[in-house]
């Protein structure tokens, strides 16, 4: 029988946790009873998401930070290890997107891309990764796309990065599996953030891409907490390596 809190004791850094995916993982996992420090740019809605998990009585911490640069990095997992006594689960959520065909795409857009969406997962998950292989258990959730599986116009860029956090999912669970450590990826589709709201403030385009999806709808932020508890629990101990899809049936089409 699974516990009622089965992340209790437990400690998550949750990166790009100031809105969207971010904000409803590091919701959910407080909810199942894990410590969290936040990290993102935006200081202040960090600081609202604190307030919000202490109210649920866990602990979480603020922690500014930019994922592409690797002191910042480092700080971050220092300061969750001192703040909150230890680091057990890592969700690589912080990502951007530039919606641009290729032949348009600057040499600035590509990097700023790659270095959010994958160096940025590379740096957190290496800095993590010396805590949680030494220890000798860990979770590693990175949140990668449908579209990295199946491709995309005008959004190259991320597709490449997120087919490249895909293929690090997988590599990375060989590597790290002798050592106790999972290492998994959700693929969301279509959710409702920020990163679309240009889309669903287009009725035409909307119908577009909702005709594209067999459940008629895009996600909610919050449908993914439920799969992060999953994936961040001993419930998961023998799944590794896998890229979870959740995008309505879109990719099945």
């Amino acid at each position: 029988m699974t516990a009622p809190d089965p992340l209790v004791g437990r400690v998550a850094i949750v990166t790009g946790a100031g809105r969207g995916i971010g904000r409803a993982i590091a919701l959910a996992l407080a909810e199942a009873g894990a410590s969290v420090a936040l990290a993102g740019r935006n200081e202040g809605a960090l600081r609202g998401l604190v307030e919000e998990i202490t109210a649920l009585d866990r602990e979480a911490l603020a922690l500014p930070a930019d994922v592409t640069d690797t002191d910042q990095v480092e700080a971050l997992v220092a300061r969750t290890v001192e703040g909150l006594g230890g680091l057990d689960i890592l969700v690589n959520n912080a990502g951007v997107l530039v919606v641009r065909p290729l032949l348009e795409t600057t040499d600035g857009d590509w990097d700023t891309v790659l270095d959010t969406n994958l160096r940025g997962t590379f740096l957190c998950t290496r800095s993590a990764g010396r805590v949680l292989t030494e220890q000798g258990s860990g979770k590693v959730i990175n949140i990668a796309s449908h579209v990295g599986i199946v491709g995309m116009a005008s959004v190259v860029s991320y597709c490449a990065s997120k087919a490249g956090v895909i293929q690090l999912t997988k590599a990375l669970a060989v590597e790290w599996a002798p050592f106790g450590v999972q290492v998994n990826a959700i693929a969301p589709g279509y959710v409702e953030t920020d990163m679309n709201a240009e889309v669903r403030a287009q009725p035409e385009v909307l119908e577009r891409v909702l005709r594209r999806i067999p459940a008629g709808r895009m996600g909610r932020p919050a449908e993914l907490g439920p799969l992060a508890v999953l994936l961040a629990s001993s419930a998961s101990d023998f799944i590794t390596g896998e890229t979870v899809v959740i995008d309505g049936g879109q990719i099945a089409w």
